[in-house]
């Protein structure tokens, strides 16, 4: 193989497949249909706000029930 030849591969093929790859992962990411796995994802850090994720199931494992095991 010669240096020049994997060059002008490289300017031509591979780029121009690395920019549609880059084009088809925008377009999937912003697609319509995404929008509600997107704010569900986007809501994970909110989702024990009104109560701890710990209630009572897991007496003793939970570093914040208050218990000393």
């Amino acid at each position: 193989m010669d240096y020049h030849i994997l060059r002008e591969f490289a300017d031509s093929w591979a780029m121009l497949a690395l920019f549609g790859t880059f084009i088809g992962v925008v377009i999937w990411a912003f697609r319509p249909g995404s929008r509600a796995v997107h704010e569900d994802t986007a809501n994970i850090p909110f989702r024990h706000d009104d109560k701890p994720a710990c209630q009572g199931s897991c007496r003793g494992s939970c570093s914040d029930d208050g218990a000393t095991l």
